[in-house]
């Protein structure tokens, strides 16, 4: 009798849906830089989201200048304070910039997406591309670094986060590196259509 009643309590007052906690990790492409953080798509994701009643916290841990082996250190820390449902994983582009070795690069992305997991959280990684004036076989060897870690691991994978924004100079800032205020719907748009099927339906 007892559980009847309680069965039929949690159905009359069913428990609150609990939202999906994402965490960005990233460099100063979801840092906003050069222009207004609300306005950067990081920002304008958890507005779409909201106004479709998704039930999301967005967390923002990007740093501007922040590399892989950056990402990884603080990891554990924000692994411990958030307990993310999901890590978006857009790092890379300033240890290209830097001239690190891909494969150091590949190896600090690997641990953060091996430590997300085991931490239960899905992980949806941005690949990045590096100007081509670091010569065709650096530019082969980084790319090919996101790829092998999208095959290795069960995760989302958008192969260039900014394909259609980088070569277009109505969308970049002066510095030619980062996306300018019209770029940011296009970029958070790309995000969003990529989430829809790691959030829990609400």
């Amino acid at each position: 009798m007892m559980r009847v009643c309680l069965l039929v309590i949690w159905m009359l007052f069913p428990w609150p849906v609990l939202p999906d906690t994402v965490l960005v990790l990233g460099d100063s492409l979801s840092a906003a830089h050069g222009i207004a953080v609300e306005q950067g798509w990081v920002s304008l994701l958890a507005q779409q989201l909201k106004k479709e009643h998704k039930a999301v916290a967005l967390v923002n841990a990007s740093i501007s200048g922040e590399t892989s082996a950056g990402g990884l250190s603080r990891l554990p820390r924000l692994l411990s304070d958030h307990r993310p449902d999901i890590v978006i994983l857009e790092l890379g582009g300033n240890d290209g910039l830097r001239g690190i070795p891909p494969s150091r690069m590949e190896r600090n992305l690997a641990s953060i997406i091996e430590q997300a997991l085991a931490a239960n959280a899905k992980v949806l990684l941005l690949g990045m591309k590096i100007p081509g004036n670091y010569g065709p076989r650096f530019s082969q060897l980084f790319e090919e670094a996101y790829r092998r870690l999208a095959q290795r691991y069960p995760i989302a994978f958008i192969p260039f986060f900014l394909d259609g924004v980088a070569l277009d100079s109505r969308l970049m800032q002066q510095d030619g590196i980062h996306p300018n205020l019209q770029a940011q719907p296009i970029l958070a748009r790309r995000v969003k259509e990529a989430l829809a099927g790691m959030l829990d339906p609400s």
